[in-house]
């Protein structure tokens, strides 16, 4: 039975962090290896990682973790909507029923990730978008009959977003008590308060 799998970013230049958001330290490891962790946990069966600005120190990282594997965005400094095409095409020819989408710089539990992902297998949504006090969080599952969709997808039309409004009649918006899901670690007091939230 296909399963589902995961694109992680991991492409950008970490630019208003002042780091490689990718190895910040994160519950004893670093981001991107907990974020790996985290997704085959919770039942994702393969993660692929879009690499882009300083690809070479997370290869490692990912080579090391079974059911992960990476692919290089050379395009990334294009902007998100171009990760994200790369990692469509990473799972041309793949057998999967759907796709989680999330970002390296928003950690997230295996608990809540796969709370998530049983929810969206159960529903007859082809979309779903986690939420938290009405606002829209990640990750977000998306079938994988509208991967299509997703490749042809621009910058100048807001990527993703486009998609989703496409498709708000087979989107469900998930509520759950769960702050984390709206966690966005661009900046060192974003990073700061999400590691006070979890002390």
């Amino acid at each position: 039975m296909p399963g589902v799998w995961a694109i992680l970013l991991a492409a950008g230049e970490s630019s208003r962090m002042g780091q490689l958001k990718a190895l910040l330290r994160w519950r004893g490891t670093t981001l991107l290896e907990h974020q790996l962790r985290a997704l085959l946990d919770a039942g994702v069966e393969q993660v692929i990682v879009i690499l882009g600005h300083e690809a070479d120190r997370l290869k490692p990282i990912i080579e090391a973790i079974e059911g992960a594997s990476w692919t290089l965005n050379e395009d990334y400094l294009q902007g998100k909507t171009t990760s994200l095409k790369a990692g469509v095409a990473a799972l041309v020819g793949q057998q999967l029923s759907d796709v989680l989408l999330l970002n390296v710089d928003q950690p997230r539990s295996a608990d809540t990730v796969r709370t998530l992902l049983e929810r969206h297998r159960a529903s007859p949504f082809q979309i779903t978008i986690p939420t938290h006090g009405g606002k829209g969080g990640h990750p977000i599952f998306i079938a994988a009959e509208l991967l299509p969709e997703l490749a042809e997808i621009e910058e100048e039309t807001q990527g993703l977003k486009a998609v989703v409004r496409r498709h708000a009649d087979v989107t469900e918006r998930f509520e759950l008590e769960d702050e984390s899901l709206l966690w966005d670690l661009n900046t060192p007091e974003e990073y700061q308060k999400a590691l006070d939230t979890t002390a």
